[in-house]
């Protein structure tokens, strides 16, 4: 899995709003992040570019909306909102637009929106000034692992004046995301498998070294035949420079689905994002993702979302932008698929809430939001030193669905490296009360203390993720993560739509509230054996129902068809 990577002011009238004049602590790091070092002050006449974000409206009755028409018992079930319902419950109050741009213009600054529904605002100062009206000390931290310097501070205030008006000013207190990638492993080109031996229900033997299309059609019961829907979408995420290439696509295609050869994926950029299709620019993760959703939701139109590197939401990395992006659009994707990530104390409390509440908004117009969950078992995203367990970011959001990896055929067990726990930021969700519950109890002390029980729990599902074969660069090869299990789980939600749609039907929108349902949840199918290690323990272990390593299960097409009403 790939794993993924301010506000206001002048000297004249410094006084409106200076340290000495009622700043109230709004956030704060209380140690620096392990993999970063100090540098010293930043210097004073720095540019930052900061955000600030502001208080919605009534964030809390889209939350109530967005469970109305995400819960398969409820009257409202499936009828999503629009792009001016979703933006009518988030757009700030008059007073807080009024007492945040009067702060910035009696210090001299304008901002810029940068959100559909105007709760984000851009706004530029020098270093100097951001320390001045924010009580801060931003200064230069390095992070170890790849040299790259970012500019933040350990803890800000803002003005007593914006206390409920201000959620948060960004980049402050996040610090950057330190990166992985998937592995790719290439004995040189070859043919594909022409091993005929069966296991189990019909899933060739060869599966259970090497995983295709067809492995997955077998043991999940994905169809072949086209989807038929056009208005049915699949977004892919794309971030840090990774490009989906066609070539490599149409060689996967030849070799693993000739039925599809041809078929290809249109873009989408932002923040100067492109697709260079030069073999040296074939990224892996993005062919891995593109393959493995028109490799197995035949049919149904994809778009690979390119994001480049002119964010505009700090070092979010895109993260919130391609929310706001799709946001913006009249018909987003009906799934969205995404395999990149942080270690959830990398993001500021405050961050990781406003940009969960972004998959809400997104949730709430009909998208399912599915995230690999990570690379690190319990040890988050590919770190192994930890003293208690690291849960991953968005994974820990309640607005979104976690997808951990397996490995097997015979049966499915849980793939080692498969990152689940629980959020040490958001609450345990009450769609998730019951399974939780009985996964503590059963539990018992194992491993206490080092997690938050009263967390919300991930992942909630899970796909095969270990020698998943690809092609990229031209050559054919095998890669391993959470990265291959989200794409792979999307495609099966595409697929679920587009018979949906068909019906008549709405799409499923935010999952959820279903998959965790009794029809829902007997749809999926239990992985009981596997474990997840990290930080010098042997993790959580995969058993019968929920756990945090594979959550809910794997899909069972046939079943999930008849539990979504077809």
């Amino acid at each position: 899995m790939v794993f993924v990577r301010a506000i206001l002011l002048s000297f004249i009238s410094l006084a409106v709003a200076s340290p000495l004049q009622n700043l109230v602590l709004h956030e704060k790091m209380n140690a620096i992040p392990d993999g970063f070092a100090h540098n010293g002050p930043a210097a004073a006449s720095t540019t930052l570019n900061l955000r600030i974000n502001l208080a919605s409206n009534n964030m809390a009755g889209l939350e109530d909306a967005l469970f109305a028409v995400s819960t398969p018992d409820s009257a409202q079930y499936g009828q999503h909102l629009t792009k001016e319902e979703v933006e009518a419950f988030v757009a700030p109050k008059p007073d807080t637009v009024a007492a945040v741009n009067s702060f910035l213009s009696a210090n001299g600054l304008t901002a810029q929106t940068i959100s559909p529904a105007g709760d984000w605002l851009s706004v530029s100062m020098p270093v100097s000034k951001a320390n001045d009206l924010f009580g801060a000390q931003f200064s230069v931290f390095t992070n170890q692992a790849n040299g790259q310097q970012a500019i933040r501070t350990m803890e800000y205030s803002i003005p007593a004046s914006l206390v409920g008006h201000v959620e948060l000013v960004h980049p402050t207190v996040t610090f950057p995301a330190t990166f992985g990638a998937p592995k790719f492993t290439s004995p040189g080109v070859q043919a594909p498998s022409t091993a005929t031996a069966l296991v189990g229900d019909a899933v060739p033997a060869s599966c259970a070294t090497t995983v295709t299309p067809s492995c997955l059609q077998a043991l999940y019961g994905i169809p072949t035949t086209r989807a038929t829907q056009s208005s049915n979408k699949l977004g892919v995420s794309g971030f840090i420079d990774q490009f989906a290439q066609n070539a490599d696509l149409q060689t996967f295609l030849r070799a693993q689905r000739p039925d599809l050869v041809n078929t290809t994926f249109a873009l989408q950029t932002l923040d100067g994002g492109s697709n260079p299709q030069a073999a040296k620019d074939a990224g892996i993760e993005a062919n891995l993702d593109i393959q493995y959703t028109i490799g197995v939701a035949s049919g149904v139109p994809t778009t690979f979302i390119s994001v480049g590197d002119d964010f505009q939401d700090g070092d979010l990395e895109g993260f919130l932008d391609i929310i706001n992006f799709l946001l913006g659009e009249a018909a987003p994707p009906q799934v969205l698929t995404t395999s990149y990530g942080q270690n959830e104390n990398t993001i500021s409390r405050a961050l990781a809430n406003q940009l969960c509440n972004a998959y809400m908004q997104l949730g709430a117009r009909g998208t399912s939001i599915l995230f690999a969950s990570g690379d690190g078992g319990v040890a988050g995203s590919q770190t192994t030193s930890c003293k208690t367990f690291l849960p991953t970011f968005p994974s820990g959001c309640p607005f979104m669905t976690s997808v951990g990896a397996t490995t097997g055929i015979a049966p499915e067990v849980a793939a080692s490296f498969s990152s689940g726990g629980f959020s040490n930021f958001f609450a345990r969700p009450s769609y998730q009360n019951s399974v939780v519950s009985s996964f503590l109890t059963k539990l018992g002390s194992t491993n206490s203390g080092k997690f938050n029980v009263s967390g919300r729990g991930f992942p909630d599902v899970s796909a095969q993720g270990v020698n998943v074969e690809i092609v990229s660069g031209g050559e054919t090869g095998t890669v391993d993560g959470t990265s291959c299990a989200s794409p792979i789980f999307a495609s099966v939600v595409s697929l679920l739509n587009d018979r949906l749609i068909a019906a008549g039907k709405s799409p499923l929108g935010f999952l959820n509230p279903f998959l965790y349902s009794a029809a829902g949840s007997a749809a999926l199918t239990d992985v009981t054996s596997g474990t997840n290690p990290g930080c010098n323990t042997n993790g959580f272990s995969a058993g019968a129902g929920w756990d945090p390593v594979t959550g809910l299960g794997t899909p069972n097409f046939a079943k999930l068809l008849t539990a979504v009403g077809l």
